[in-house]
């Protein structure tokens, strides 16, 4: 095999932040990108300035996706579409579930699902998850269903290794801590007051530092698989432990 086998990729969650990111740097790498996400006057407006390959289609459209597929023969996926939502377990809606379930989970595993039966027959792929530290780690203040979806998505990424195990495909998961993105603004509702509340005052990571990420794993030599990056901000550290005081016995 050469040094470099991938001919084109395909990005998810391709019209804006990390995903439209990743769809510039990896054709400023001389790859055929194939761009997915819901927004078409974005996705246009991308394919103009990067002359990326737009398809406005939701990820949770499998039939739309199974039909984009069937036409593509895919060498480097990149899962990267996701929601997320505020509150804990106790305020997340049975509708919350099912959307968080079906983008950040589920429409990885069929996607993925879907590429690799073509990968393995022409021995050459690279899968790239993009998850979160919120999959490795609990913290307050997050959302119960969010973590658990991306943990979903860190544990596929090691069995895919153990499934693929034999053939020149490489699998790599890339855990981003704060990055300054729009997801912040859906959010709470206002992108003004998420970047005054969430960026201001800190010195996150910006989308191209998470897509310059995926570029060193796809572009490293093929004898060389990156299976894990976790990517945080310098001056922000995860982890930390939390103790409640006694409390007298409630009645």
């Amino acid at each position: 095999m050469s040094s470099q086998p991938y001919r084109n990729a395909l990005v998810t969650g391709a019209s804006s932040g990390i995903g439209a990111a990743i769809v510039r740097r990896l054709r400023e790498a001389g790859l055929e990108v194939h761009a997915v996400a819901r927004d078409e006057k974005r996705l246009a407006q991308l394919a103009e300035e990067t002359g990326c390959i737009p398809h406005a289609v939701s990820v949770a459209d499998q039939k739309g996706i199974e039909a984009l597929i069937k036409d593509i023969e895919v060498d480097v996926l990149i899962n990267n579409a996701g929601q997320s939502r505020t509150g804990n377990i106790t305020k997340t809606t049975p509708e919350d579930i099912d959307a968080l379930v079906d983008v950040n989970l589920r429409a990885v595993l069929q996607l993925t699902a879907l590429v690799v039966p073509g990968m393995m027959q022409r021995d050459r792929g690279h899968i790239v998850n993009i998850s979160s530290i919120a999959g490795h780690y609990a913290f307050a203040g997050g959302n119960t269903v969010y973590h658990a979806t991306k943990a979903g998505v860190h544990s596929l990424s090691q069995q895919l290794r153990c499934d693929l195990f034999g053939h020149h495909i490489r699998v790599t998961e890339i855990s981003p801590a704060r990055v300054e993105t729009e997801v912040f603004g859906r959010l709470i509702g206002d992108m003004a007051e998420a970047k005054k509340r969430f960026f201001d005052e800190y010195e996150s990571l910006l989308p191209e530092d998470i897509a310059n990420s995926v570029a060193f794993a796809v572009l490293a030599p093929s004898r060389m698989n990156v299976s894990f990056m976790e990517v945080l901000p310098t001056m922000q550290v995860v982890g930390g432990l939390n103790f409640a005081k006694k409390t007298a016995d409630k009645v």
